[in-house]
């Protein structure tokens, strides 16, 4: 599964960038972030892990994330590990737009359970992409 989304947001790339790289802000944006397990590095680089529990359609999971490229104010990689050896891959790019940070945000995972994650996955999907929408607004709210 793939969810992407752009989105022109009026603040420069270095404080879209910091806010988003602050383990301390997910709060913040991220709509499904519920806690940090334990302490996350700050700041965040290339090598940095960090535990993540999150809440989607009233389950909690944990995802175990590694910054896996970081080229600060351009590209963030994220790879993930979650449930039933599920994986994500997270990328965050920012791009100077006129007046703000052209933002674009991809994730690809796959759903744990073979077949059956495959045929839940459409309204995973659906799922997900709206909880993405809300959180790029939140940061947009947050940024601006």
């Amino acid at each position: 599964m793939k969810v992407e989304r752009t989105v022109h947001l009026a603040a420069a790339p270095e404080d879209v960038y910091d806010v988003v790289m602050d383990p301390q802000r997910l709060e913040d944006w991220v709509t499904i972030h519920d806690h940090l397990v334990g302490p996350a590095p700050r700041p965040l680089q290339k090598g940095s892990s960090l535990t993540q529990c999150l809440r989607l359609a009233g389950r909690r999971f944990k995802v175990r994330w590694n910054v896996v490229q970081n080229d600060p104010r351009r590209k963030v990689v994220w790879e993930g590990r979650g449930p039933v050896a599920s994986h994500a891959r997270v990328e965050y790019a920012f791009e100077p737009d006129g007046d703000g940070t052209r933002f674009s945000y991809m994730n690809e995972y796959d759903l744990p359970g073979g077949p059956l994650g495959r045929l839940a996955g459409r309204s995973v999907s659906r799922v997900a992409l709206r909880e993405v929408d809300g959180s790029l607004q939140k940061l947009k709210k947050l940024v601006e």
